[in-house]
C-alpha cells in the first residue's frame, strides 16, 4: 500500500488503512504525478476542531464529532502532502493505542488531488481502486456506488463489509469531487446502522450560487 509511513497505533492503524486505502497510496502516486509540470494547485484548508465540531472552510463542510470520541489527526498525518494528498480528520471511538476486542469505530476524512488518478472524471471512478484495495483486506462490496444526499449535498456512496467469526466490520465511503480534489469521507463501524448514525454529523454549507447541472454518477 504505497509509501505512506504511519506510527504503530495498533488497531487504529488497521482502521486507517482499511478506511482510506486510496489515500495511503497517494505518496507513491504523488511521485509519478510530480514528474509532469502542472499549474500549482491551491492546498486545501486543513480545518479546525472547536467545541466538538470539525470545520473546513475550503470545502465548506463541518462534521460534529460523536461525544467522547478521540481525535488522532496530527499523529496520523505523516505522508500528507498539501496540494496532493492530505488527511483532514481522523477520529476514533476509543484511543487507537488502547487494545480492545470490539471494533474501534472511526471516521477518516481526506483530500487527494484528482491528478493522482489519471482518467478520474466522476466520483464513482474513485471506487475502482478503493474496492480493489479493500478486497485485499478481506472486505467485499455491498453495492454499486450510488448517489445519496447527505447534509445538504449530493455525494456518491459505496458500502463494504467484512464478516469474521470474531470481528465483523462495516465501512461506508462518501465521495465528491471538489476544487480539483477527491474529497472522501469514510466511516467504519459494527454494522450499517452504526455507521449511518455516525454519518449524521456531516453537514455542508450552502454557497448561495446557481446550482450547476448534476454530473452523472458514471459516464
Amino acid at each position: 500500500m504505497g509509501g505512506m509511513s504511519i506510527r504503530p497505533f495498533g488497531l487504529g492503524v488497521c482502521c486507517l488503512l482499511l478506511l482510506a486505502p486510496c489515500f495511503a497510496q497517494s505518496a507513491h502516486l504523488s511521485a509519478q504525478a510530480s514528474s509532469k509540470p502542472k499549474a500549482r494547485q491551491t492546498a486545501p484548508d486543513p480545518g479546525t476542531v472547536a467545541n466538538g465540531t470539525y470545520r473546513n472552510a475550503f470545502f465548506a463542510f463541518s462534521y460534529k464529532l460523536p461525544f467522547g470520541w478521540v481525535e488522532r489527526t496530527a499523529q496520523m498525518q505523516e505522508g500528507s502532502e498539501p496540494g496532493k494528498s492530505q488527511l483532514l480528520l481522523a477520529v476514533f471511538e476509543r484511543p487507537p493505542e488502547a487494545a480492545g476486542d470490539a471494533v474501534n469505530s472511526a471516521v477518516i476524512i481526506a483530500a487527494e488531488s484528482v491528478d493522482l488518478y489519471p482518467g478520474l472524471k466522476y466520483p464513482a471512478d474513485y471506487f475502482g481502486p478503493l474496492t480493489e484495495v479493500t478486497a485485499g483486506k478481506g472486505f467485499k462490496a455491498v453495492n454499486e456506488p450510488y448517489e445519496v444526499s447527505v447534509g445538504g449535498k449530493e455525494l456518491v456512496r459505496g458500502d463494504f463489509t467484512k464478516e469474521a467469526t470474531a470481528l465483523s466490520m462495516y465501512q461506508a465511503s462518501l465521495v465528491a469531487l471538489e476544487k480539483g480534489y477527491v474529497l472522501s469521507f469514510t466511516f467504519l463501524g459494527v454494522d450499517e446502522d452504526d455507521v449511518d448514525q455516525v454519518i449524521d454529523g456531516l453537514r455542508f454549507v450552502a454557497v448561495g450560487k446557481t446550482a450547476k447541472p448534476k454530473a452523472p454518477v458514471k459516464p
